[in-house]
């Protein structure tokens, strides 16, 4: 659903209680959205690709992991108050600032549901120049 780039990915891990993904990519912003990507897989999002729909946000935050749990927590949002999943994502990263323009459609179908994006062991690394992490979310 999100054009993430070749180096960039997520893939479902175990957990005992809740749902987690581990996310990479070369970039901070592309990890973002590899990471935006992965929630709406595990969440089963079908969309109507002929109801287009954009959306401006800004979120503060001190360290990149604030401001992954913020962004993530507002797509879920907007997924539960809107039915709308984006799946182009442009990020703007200003100190203190996260500036986000979302573009997406209508959802028809979601399978499963996701009470909240946590910050359980949530830390993102740099390894050999390639962004990780793993994301929990409460179910």
């Amino acid at each position: 659903m999100i054009e993430i780039s070749g180096s960039s990915g997520f893939e479902e891990v175990d957990h005992t209680a809740d749902w987690a993904i581990r996310v990479w990519a070369d970039r901070l912003d592309e990890l973002f959205k590899a990471a935006a990507g992965g929630m709406y897989s595990l969440l089963d999002v079908q969309v109507d690709p002929q109801v287009r729909s954009s959306a401006d946000f800004c979120l503060t935050g001190i360290d990149p992991e604030t401001f992954l749990v913020g962004f993530l927590s507002e797509l879920l949002y907007r997924l539960e108050s809107n039915r709308a999943a984006f799946d182009r994502i442009d990020l703007q990263f200003k100190a203190a600032f996260l500036e986000a323009h979302v573009e997406g459609a209508q959802v028809i179908s979601q399978n499963k549901e996701i009470k909240a994006v946590t910050y359980h062991n949530l830390k993102i690394r740099q390894v050999n120049g390639t962004y990780e992490t793993t994301i929990v979310f409460d179910v």
